[in-house]
C-alpha cells in the first residue's frame, strides 16, 4: 500500500480546537461515517495542517524551486519525495519574506456567544492610498488519506469528503470544511534522488518528526513503544508530551515523543525509511501519529527557500 490521496480543505466556518493542526483521529471520525465498513476498517488519516492562501516560493529542496505565485489554496504537482512536505512544514518556509509570517502562524481569534473560535479568514490592513484598505487571507487544511491494502479505494470521492466538520461545537455549525483540491500520489514512484545520493556518498541523514510518536496509550490493545532503535538519541534526550485520543465518547491518555524534533538517522536504508515515514509508524499511526521526514544532514532547514527566483537549488 503506497498510494495516498492528498486532500486540501477550505475552512467554511470558524473552528474551535488546536490552532496548528487537526488530529488524524478527528479527521478519521469525520470521514468514517461516510464510507463502507471495509474502507472504514482499513482507512488511515494523517494529521491536518493549517495553511494560509498566500504568495510564496517553493523551498530549495522542491522539484520546482523559485517563485510560485499564490500557494495554499491548491495542491501543486508532486514529483519528488521532498514535494510532499510543502504544506506540512509548520514554519511555512514557503511564504515570501514580504508576507506577515508571524501573523500567518495562527488564526485570528473570534468570540461567538462566549465561545472562543479561530477565524476561517484573516484580514490585514493596507495603506490608505490603495483602492482597498483591507485584504482577506483564507485558511485551508492539508491532510492525506490512504486505505491499507486496498489501493483501488483511493481516491475517495469528493462527496465523501465535502462538508465534513472538525473541532468542537460542531452542533453550532463550527468547523465545516469543503474540498478545495485532491491529488493522488504513488509514494513508491516518487523521485528519491537526494536520499539515494546521500546513501551512496555515506552522508548522514536526519529524521524530522512531523507528528507526535506514541510511546504509551490507554487505548485498549495499544502497544507501548521505545525510542526507535534507528534514532541516534537516548530516551533522556527526547522531549515528551501527553495528549488525548477520543473514541466513541471515551477519552484515552496518550504519551508521546513530541513532534518538531530532529534526531540522527542511524539505519542504512533512508529511502525505505522515508516511505515508511509518509505512511507513518508506531501505535495510532492509523490516526496520524508517527509521521516523519528523512533528509540529508547537510541539507539546512533554514533558509528553506530558493536563493534566487527560478534558480537552481
Amino acid at each position: 500500500m503506497t498510494r495516498i490521496q492528498q486532500v486540501l480543505f477550505e475552512l467554511e466556518a470558524p473552528y474551535t480546537g488546536h490552532p496548528y493542526f487537526v488530529s488524524g483521529n478527528a479527521l478519521f471520525n469525520a470521514v468514517a461515517p461516510h464510507v463502507d465498513d471495509e474502507t472504514r476498517r482499513e482507512l488511515r488519516v494523517s494529521h491536518g495542517v493549517f495553511v494560509p492562501e498566500e504568495y510564496g516560493e517553493y523551498p530549495a529542496a522542491h522539484s520546482m524551486p523559485g517563485y510560485a505565485g499564490k500557494l495554499g489554496g491548491s495542491l501543486p504537482d508532486v514529483d519528488a519525495y521532498e514535494d510532499l512536505f510543502l504544506y506540512r512544514d509548520a514554519a511555512q518556509r514557503w511564504l515570501l519574506d514580504s508576507r506577515p509570517r508571524d501573523a500567518h502562524n495562527t488564526h485570528d481569534v473570534q468570540t461567538h456567544g462566549g465561545r472562543v473560535a479561530y477565524a476561517d479568514t484573516s484580514w490585514f490592513g493596507r495603506p490608505e492610498t490603495m483602492r482597498n484598505t483591507r485584504r482577506a487571507v483564507s485558511w485551508y487544511l492539508h491532510c492525506y488519506v490512504s486505505v491499507d491494502g486496498v489501493d483501488d479505494t483511493i481516491p475517495l470521492s469528493e462527496d465523501v469528503l465535502d462538508g465534513i466538520q472538525v473541532g468542537a461545537a460542531r452542533n453550532y455549525g463550527f468547523g465545516e470544511v469543503s474540498v478545495a483540491d485532491t491529488r493522488v500520489v504513488e509514494v513508491a514512484e516518487l523521485d528519491y534522488s537526494r536520499l539515494e545520493a546521500a546513501k551512496q556518498d555515506g552522508e548522514p541523514c536526519q529524521v524530522e518528526l512531523l507528528t507526535p510518536f506514541v510511546t504509551a496509550s490507554e487505548y485498549p490493545g495499544a502497544d507501548d513503544q521505545d525510542v526507535p532503535w534507528w534514532w541516534g538519541v537516548t530516551d533522556a534526550e527526547v522531549r515528551r508530551r501527553e495528549t488525548r485520543v477520543v473514541d466513541d465518547g471515551h477519552v484515552y491518555v496518550v504519551n508521546t515523543i513530541d513532534h518538531g524534533q530532529v534526531v540522527p538517522y542511524t539505519s542504512s536504508d533512508p529511502v525505505r525509511t522515508a516511505m515508511n515515514g509518509v505512511l507513518r509508524v508506531g501505535t495510532h499511526s492509523k490516526y496520524g501519529f508517527g509521521e516523519f521526514r528523512v533528509r540529508p544532514a547537510g541539507e539546512g532547514r533554514v533558509p528553506g527557500r530558493a536563493e534566487t527566483r527560478g534558480g537552481e537549488a
